[in-house]
């Protein structure tokens, strides 16, 4: 080698040294933030908050939780589809934001193209209930009784989209059921309006409707879990009744990052998710609330699967039940 070629040859070593570095720095050197899409206290809200400590220490570093709430989840999706692809926001993606752009198919973002998902961390059905008086022992009983009365029979929800809505109109849809849809002004007021007697049946989330069956205010008719819940063992699910695969409807929430992060830094998260997801403790206190902690996935490609086929499945439920952001 001439001592030309060979200052060039060093030259471009010198040059491609810092890339290379640069390349090699682990990730995360710093803070990452999560931004929540519910409002603080919330349910889901409160198991992240529960899993982050447990995550930064499997990163190795602190996880700051951000609430942005609005619109049903979607401001904080837009907000953290615009941010850099680093690995340092993160978003909590649920099955809301599918739901969401069901709904509204003009919304400004995609939850499928404008993220990558990296792993899930819980999910939770919802539990059919009805007044612990109430004269419906199974679910075959309100069924027929629903047919009996047409038009006489309301549920509850709480909101236009929310998986109580939406389950709902599923079985009605399903069981050919002509009920009245009543929009309350928030989930906690599910389990008053049937007391009232406002609503005669409704869905509320597992980690909702659990605790009330237990204290003998509600009773549990069905559940839109894939498999009976521990909690309520003797309860059947949904779709044993129904044998549709639309029947099992369960509410979901993990970390999605914007679509342009690298590969490497998904990978990192996901491994540092499994670990969190894997955590004794944080099963029991998931468990305890009606909630799994659940993967859905061995690789961040597998949730990212996931998530396409519940996109589609999602869509043909609000198609199913007929939903409207105004219904």
């Amino acid at each position: 080698m001439d001592r030309r070629t060979f200052c060039a040859a060093a030259s471009a070593a010198a040059w491609l040294l810092p890339l290379a570095a640069r390349a090699a720095v682990p990730y995360p050197t710093r803070p990452v933030r999560v931004i929540s899409p519910y409002a603080a206290g919330g349910g889901p809200d409160v198991q992240l908050r529960q899993a982050g400590p447990v995550l930064g220490e499997a990163l190795g570093q602190p996880v700051v939780i951000e609430n942005k709430v609005g619109a049903a989840g979607v401001l904080a999706a837009q907000y953290v589809a615009q941010q850099p692809a680093d690995g340092y926001t993160l978003l909590m993606g649920s099955n809301t934001h599918l739901i969401q752009k069901a709904l509204q198919p003009d919304l400004k973002f995609d939850p499928v193209a404008d993220f990558k998902p990296v792993a899930n961390l819980a999910s939770s059905p919802t539990v059919l209930v009805v007044r612990a008086d109430a004269p419906w022992k199974t679910l075959d009983e309100l069924v027929a009784d629903a047919k009996a009365k047409p038009g006489q029979m309301n549920y509850g929800s709480g909101g236009i989209g929310t998986s109580a809505h939406l389950a709902g109109a599923t079985l009605a849809s399903l069981a050919g059921l002509k009920v009245t849809h009543i929009p309350l002004k928030g989930s906690v007021e599910i389990a008053a309006s049937l007391l009232r007697g406002d609503t005669q049946f409704a869905f509320p989330v597992a980690g909702t409707g659990v605790p009330q069956v237990k204290a003998g205010k509600l009773r549990a008719l069905a559940v839109t879990s894939r498999r009976r819940l521990p909690l309520l063992p003797e309860v059947p699910t949904l779709d044993e009744r129904l044998k549709n695969e639309l029947a099992v409807q369960e509410s979901w929430f993990g970390l999605w990052a914007p679509a342009k992060t690298p590969d490497a830094i998904v990978a990192a998260l996901y491994a540092a998710m499994a670990k969190t997801v894997r955590t004794p403790a944080l099963q029991a206190s998931f468990e305890a609330a009606g909630n799994e902690a659940a993967l859905l996935g061995d690789s961040p490609q597998a949730f990212a699967a996931f998530v396409r086929s519940e996109h589609r499945k999602w869509a043909e439920i609000v198609r199913l039940a007929g939903v409207t952001v105004n219904s």
